[in-house]
């Protein structure tokens, strides 16, 4: 039977990108995680159906075995945050760059078929081109981005000298059920959410005019597919909806949802945030058959609801 590694795979996309491959049907599915960001909860409504490995990527003696003879590995384990790998640099260097060459070292030596490689739109940096296109030259400008994109070379280096099937795709803002808001680093739409659970106003960092494309952990998960059962190799894609929204936007639309007004508290920029981002999306459509089904709006009610009841609040 067919056999899938996920990395990263008790993590907020990570366990989306677990379930979709459930969906399939078509083979047995395993997850690699430390549980650093990932947690056991994601996964507990598919527990029984997956086998679940606590082990960490920056050890190649723990993963190789795991990896070993796999169909398809969707490496997804990273610690995904600007602002952590600025302010604890060598976490984020030791998993992003050290624990992705472990990972596709031991996919080239254990006769894994095909990896997918969960890329970031943050190579492209603060370039002033809108949107980004997959052929503008990198301007990263923080350790996470720099990581990510050392990433995106040795997928297409172990390709090329290994013979490694790979394929990645840079996120852009993903957002969705299961994002963690606890910790400071966590994704704005998280910490959006847990502010209007809770009617107290978020904090925006700088004016709030600075703009994401913001897109769903659903479209993201089914993009991930498309591209790990594509025919492509060593490329680069796109992983966004190829909108863009202001954070001021984005808190807008969720104060008319709920119908309240809570002003936001803005706070200076932080180092290491690129002012705009936006995907083109057309090489992802036309090779990959990239067709994302949500609004903003639609995928921040799903959000919502999610937060609402895992929060076990209720607010007319």
């Amino acid at each position: 039977m067919t056999r899938y590694v996920v990395t990263g795979g008790a993590g907020f996309i990570g366990s989306m990108v677990v379930r979709a491959l459930l969906d399939r049907g078509d083979g047995k599915v395993a997850v690699i995680d430390n549980f650093l960001t990932g947690r056991e909860e994601n996964l507990a409504e598919v527990r029984d159906r997956i086998e679940i490995h606590r082990a960490d990527i920056r050890c190649f003696d723990e993963i190789a075995p795991l990896v070993k003879g796999a169909d398809v590995v969707f490496h997804l384990a990273a610690i995904p945050s600007v602002p952590r790998s600025i302010s604890d640099p060598v976490p984020s260097h030791e998993t992003n760059i050290d624990g992705t060459f472990h990972v596709f070292r031991a996919c080239a030596e254990g006769g894994v078929r095909r990896v997918f490689y969960a890329a970031s739109s943050s190579a492209y940096g603060d370039s002033e081109t809108l949107p980004k296109v997959e052929t503008m030259p990198p301007r990263p400008k923080s350790p996470y981005a720099v990581q990510k994109l050392v990433g995106e070379y040795y997928a297409s280096v172990f390709t090329e000298c290994f013979h490694l099937d790979t394929v990645a795709v840079r996120y852009f803002n993903v957002y969705g059920p299961r994002q963690d808001p606890s910790s400071p680093y966590s994704g704005v739409i998280s910490l959006f959410m847990k502010s209007l659970i809770e009617r107290r106003a978020p904090t925006i960092y700088g004016d709030g005019e600075q703009s994401r494309d913001f897109t769903y952990v659903e479209d993201v998960a089914a993009l991930t597919l498309k591209a790990a059962f594509s025919g492509v190799s060593g490329k680069v894609y796109n992983g966004g909806n190829g909108n863009r929204y202001t954070l001021n936007e984005v808190w807008e639309t969720l104060q008319r949802i709920e119908g309240v007004r809570i002003p936001p508290v803005y706070g200076p920029p932080r180092p290491g945030d690129v002012r705009h981002s936006q995907a083109d999306t057309t090489a992802a459509v036309r090779d990959l058959g990239h067709q994302p089904q949500f609004t903003l709006e639609e995928g921040l009610r799903r959000t919502l609801a999610w937060y609402r009841n895992s929060a076990g609040v209720r607010h007319s």
